[in-house]
């Protein structure tokens, strides 16, 4: 699990794939971290096993080893297990219940379950 600031990094190093610290540095809005806070998240990914880097000379290009989709599957995987008692029908019943969903994102959402149904019947 990443912190926010972890996250906040990640979501740049995901949309460049990868970079060198001075590209993701810039990627921060004014006023930017200090150069040792976003050493220190990187530090802290790489332990994680969530980014690595590679050497060219004294530099060094980070990359994410990743994605965006896995991160946010584990994370909504882990949230249905320890808050819906792994029961995926109680994470829908609570999702379409307790938050806010216009009629037309519920369809939206059907189409997409039904899509999903089709798929898995045709394997």
């Amino acid at each position: 699990m990443m912190t926010k600031g972890e996250e906040e990094l990640m979501k740049y190093l995901w949309r460049l794939e990868k970079c060198f610290f001075k590209d993701l540095k810039d990627q921060y809005p004014d006023p930017k971290p200090a150069t040792t806070t976003i050493n220190t998240l990187l530090k802290r990914l790489i332990d994680k096993g969530i980014v690595n880097y590679r050497l060219y000379g004294n530099s060094r290009e980070y990359y994410p080893l990743v994605s965006r989709n896995q991160y946010f599957s584990r994370q909504i995987g882990g949230l249905i297990k320890n808050h819906f008692n792994n029961s995926v029908e109680q994470f829908g019943s609570f999702f379409t219940k307790e938050i806010e969903i216009s009629e037309n994102d519920l369809k939206k959402l059907r189409d997409i379950v039904d899509k999903q149904l089709k798929t898995k019947s045709n394997d």
